[in-house]
């Protein structure tokens, strides 16, 4: 059984026919993001107040998050056919995820070793305001291992839709597919339904994703009107030593990885430029998802791995939000001058390796996760986390790019590995440009 191809391309074809009509989508939502940082700087009350835009854009997302997860997920791995395959490419995700995870991890914390970012503000903790820290976190979460494992579990079958958490989605999704690989016969036209079911749901993103713009205007205007530029010098080198960091492992890390493969880490990106400013303006990784998949299967990666590998991926590679958590929760350690022995950072590492991939892809997620992390080892004081309030949301811009990318390379890796990558289409998509040779 073979995988429709128009699912994850429809999520394009109206920006592709409406190109003559106008602007591009990556046109708009960059103008949409300038308009928003000049609205929020001049009028900061006004820029607050565009906040329902971004959130309702959001909102609009992560509704179809639930079923896209679980259409394509399922469909990738009963159209694969045989389950040994299916639960080959899963383990060689997982095996590049941990791998992935755990770099990004030990480069957060030997940058906040190395730039010491939170050492010189010795923060008082009976002085700081925890008030709106306690409203942020005011959301359950699990802590320690079995609570993780059975919140992966859903109550019901519909239930696993209601929740923010992908995990449960991504459960059903692979019982399910690994059932319909064993129908044999029966299985066509339950998968044909499925297939149906999956591009209806693309139709939608397509219909959802016009709104980018506004989405993006609402997000940044209330980012800049809250915060305000200005009021970020005290944490800048907190804010320097993360965006610099996450440069680094895309571009050297990750560019590596695609060199090895006799791909440009420039072509990707540009290849997914304009899914990469989506994410920018709604910080928001899972706004571009479908794009992304779409895109991947254009530049080569077969379907079926491009369906298992990026929604698991988006649960389970975090590597933006993994070098936000050993980096934020070294600095607080640093401004409340907090000494943690090799013995406490190790544990730090370890819980983060688990909390981590609970992590979701939307904004606020990393900070709400890295509250439960502190809260599990208990050797940084929670209070402490009020010191990022304020720029927190300035960093989950990096966050989002770089746990995009981060899919997004994972995919191709996998692909190759699985030898399920059409080499002509990747070269002509990522390889490297060559310069003409020089005339004599």
């Amino acid at each position: 059984m073979t995988i429709a191809p128009e699912t994850a391309e429809q999520v394009t074809e109206g920006e592709r026919a409406s190109r003559g009509r106008g602007p591009s989508l990556y046109v708009q939502v960059l103008v949409a993001i300038a308009l928003a940082a000049l609205l929020g700087w001049l009028a900061p009350d006004w820029g607050i107040a565009m906040r329902p835009l971004g959130d309702g854009f959001i909102k609009l997302i992560k509704m179809l998050i639930g079923p896209i997860v679980f259409t394509t997920v399922a469909v990738g791995i009963a159209g694969m056919g045989d389950l040994k395959k299916a639960g080959r490419v899963g383990g060689k995700a997982v095996l590049w995820f941990e791998l992935m995870t755990t770099v990004a991890l030990v480069i957060g914390l030997a940058v906040a070793h190395l730039l010491r970012p939170g050492s010189g503000i010795h923060a008082q903790l009976d002085k700081l305001d925890t008030g709106v820290l306690d409203k942020t976190l005011s959301a359950p979460h699990p802590q320690g291992f079995v609570a993780h494992v059975l919140a992966i579990i859903p109550d019901s079958f519909v239930g696993a839709f209601t929740h923010e958490d992908i995990l449960p989605v991504l459960l059903l999704a692979l019982l399910l597919g690994s059932a319909l690989a064993r129908l044999g016969k029966r299985a066509p036209l339950v998968l044909s339904l499925f297939e149906q079911l999956a591009a209806a749901v693309f139709g939608v993103v397509g219909i959802v994703m016009r709104l980018a713009p506004l989405g993006a205007f609402g997000a940044m205007a209330f980012t800049v009107g809250k915060y305000g530029i200005g009021t970020l010098g005290s944490l800048a080198k907190l804010m320097g030593a993360f965006y610099g960091t996450t440069f680094l492992f895309v571009f050297v890390v990750l560019g590596l990885v695609m060199r090895s493969m006799g791909f440009s880490i420039l072509r990707l990106i540009s290849h997914l430029r304009e899914e990469l400013i989506i994410v920018l303006g709604t910080s928001s990784s899972e706004s571009a998802l479908p794009r992304l998949m779409g895109k991947l299967e254009a530049a080569g990666c077969g379907a079926p791995v491009v369906r298992l590998v990026v929604p698991t991926g988006y649960s389970f590679n975090l590597d933006g939000t993994a070098i936000y958590l050993t980096l934020a929760a070294l600095f607080v350690a640093q401004a409340l001058d907090v000494h943690l022995t090799w013995a406490e950072e190790g544990q730090l590492l370890l819980v983060l390796l688990l909390t981590s991939k609970g992590a979701a892809g939307v904004t606020g997620s990393g900070f709400v996760t890295l509250a439960a992390t502190l809260a599990a080892t208990r050797s940084v004081p929670v209070a402490g986390l009020t010191l990022l309030l304020g720029v927190d949301r300035f960093m989950s811009e990096a966050r989002a790019l770089t746990n995009f990318i981060g899919n997004a390379v994972a995919t191709l890796v996998v692909a190759r590995w699985e030898r399920d990558l059409d080499l002509d289409k990747a070269r002509a998509v990522l390889a490297p440009r060559r310069r003409p040779p020089a005339q004599p």
